[in-house]
């Protein structure tokens, strides 16, 4: 990516995360809604949960982070 056209690709890389980022988002809502219409039991998330995908997310964000620089 070019530095020359006063940060246009910074701007296109922040739109397309922000697309990709809702697209990912809405496509996990409608599995988790899709699994909760299959059991009937509705919504049960408990702290556990929470706190195993608060783990995940914060080590995805680790691994976007190192994303080119080397250490992967």
């Amino acid at each position: 990516m070019e530095t020359g056209d006063n940060g246009s690709w910074k701007q296109k890389a922040l739109i397309l995360g922000g697309v990709i980022g809702a697209l990912t988002g809405v496509g996990l809502a409608y599995l988790l809604v899709r699994k909760s219409e299959e059991t009937e039991g509705g919504m049960q998330f408990g702290t556990g949960e929470g706190v195993r995908l608060g783990i995940i997310l914060t080590n995805l964000a680790r691994q976007v982070a190192r994303l080119g620089d080397g250490s992967g």
